[in-house]
């Protein structure tokens, strides 16, 4: 039997927003269904923040404080093994839809500066971040007969009746069947319908990445008062004075939240509604696999590189030691699983992704690896009596901080070097969703 490999990652999305996990407002019924016959892992956390460091655990199973990228354009080290290029090695030819946010090791003597991509990653269609030129997009909009703008950033930003006010979170200029990831998807079944055996294929999504402007009709499906409140203390200031880490990180503009609450409620809808066009999207992707026969030997996984604050604690973007920021969706559909729509509650971890999609293949994880393979969990949803009962996370500010989630307290912990502890509890009836000590 042949074994296919879909792994997708989507931008910026918090693990609580999926319907499965009973969110409020945002709806994802094809996620839900791939849950439904796969595992959704419901304590899954990435290992450090921004997208390039997580990304770098993602790729290498390795915890930032071992592969060393700690902001967005540090190289990842040659000598880091990653799951593609441990494929290769065994005669795996993995292809990229999308982007790694991997910037390349000069001091390697066979890597040159025009490489931007995970090592051992074959390029089919490169969708890089906002401020690379979207090459294979506009092509393909050309050919569609959509006028390319003088400034490609404008194919994310210009909006359908800019002038109007009103609302309604703005419409995207572009229409839903030309945006990037209709685009994305579109090609990855291109590619797939014309395989005749196994196939892995990475998809990196960029959205719901901002820019929050998202296309008819996804801009509209979600009423801005209709969003769900803020997790946050009464005030910008109370929340300061809880942590000398707050305090820096909300006097900083490209961190605290507009005082504008309608402002961020209108991101709120849109980013929700970026979400639901992923959701869309995918589903088309699933159809197609099920039509074509490969939805029987295809192992998929879907997940993120972090979360996103959007108000929460007063903050904007993917930073802090808050859930919103490292907790993020994982689903895992095993096809050979012996059961279907599996709940796992132990702590997961990105570092875990690697060894999962070499361990389908029967390529062997190297030593160097700090995750485990889930496909053990996939298949009964059993855990080991060994697995882990923390989740690790790094985060570079000047000195590392670390947090560990205790099960067995039923507690969050963050420490701080110089800085004071925090505590959270955490609430019973939502695993992991935390609320502070003393609140």
């Amino acid at each position: 039997m042949h074994r296919n490999i879909l792994f997708i990652t989507a931008d910026q999305w918090r693990g609580d927003c999926l319907s499965s996990v009973g969110h409020a407002v945002v709806r994802t019924p094809n996620l839900d269904a791939l849950a439904e016959q796969g595992a959704l892992f419901r304590r899954h956390f990435v290992n450090t923040a921004p997208c390039g460091p997580s990304r770098a655990s993602i790729h290498t199973g390795l915890y930032q404080r071992r592969h060393g990228v700690y902001f967005n354009g540090m190289p990842l080290a040659r000598r880091h093994a990653n799951w593609a290029a441990q494929m290769r090695g065994h005669g795996i030819a993995p292809v990229l839809f999308g982007y790694t946010d991997t910037v390349p090791d000069l001091s390697h003597p066979q890597v040159d500066a025009s490489g931007d991509v995970l090592p051992g990653l074959e390029v089919l269609t490169h969708l890089g971040k906002l401020l690379a030129e979207p090459v294979a997009w506009m092509a393909w909009l050309e050919k569609k007969g959509y006028p390319i703008p003088a400034k490609p950033l404008d194919l994310y930003t210009a909006r359908k009746n800019a002038a109007a006010r009103t609302d309604e979170p703005p419409a995207l200029a572009i229409p839903a069947e030309l945006h990037d990831t209709w685009f994305m998807v579109d090609q990855v079944i291109d590619y797939i319908a014309r395989q005749n055996g196994s196939w892995c294929v990475h998809l990196s999504l960029l959205r719901p990445h901002p820019p929050w402007i998202a296309p008819e009709p996804y801009n509209r499906l979600y009423p801005p008062e209709q969003m769900p409140p803020f997790v946050r203390a009464v005030d910008a200031e109370s929340e300061r004075l809880r942590h000398p880490y707050l305090e820096e990180a909300l006097a900083h503009k490209h961190y605290r939240a507009p005082a504008d609450e309608w402002r961020v409620r209108r991101w709120q809808a849109s980013y929700f509604g970026l979400m639901t066009e992923v959701d869309d999207n995918l589903g088309r992707l699933w159809a197609f696999l099920k039509s074509s026969g490969a939805w029987n030997n295809t192992l998929i996984v879907f997940t993120s590189d972090h979360g996103e604050q959007m108000g929460d604690h007063w903050l904007i973007g993917k930073l802090g030691f808050f859930d919103q920021s490292f907790a993020v969706p994982l689903i895992v559909r095993n096809p050979l699983a012996a059961e279907r729509g599996l709940c796992i509650d132990a702590f997961t971890e990105a570092v875990d992704i690697m060894p999962t999609l070499l361990d389908w293949l029967d390529v062997p994880v190297p030593a160097q690896c700090d995750g485990r393979s889930l496909l053990p969990i996939t298949q009964f949803g059993h855990v080991a009596e060994d697995w882990r009962n923390a989740a690790h996370w790094e985060f570079c500010y000047g000195e590392q901080r670390h947090l560990s989630v205790r099960r067995n307290r039923s507690s969050k912990r963050v420490r701080f070097s110089d800085l004071p502890t925090l505590e959270y509890e955490l609430a019973a009836q939502e695993p992991g969703r935390l609320s502070p000590i003393g609140d």
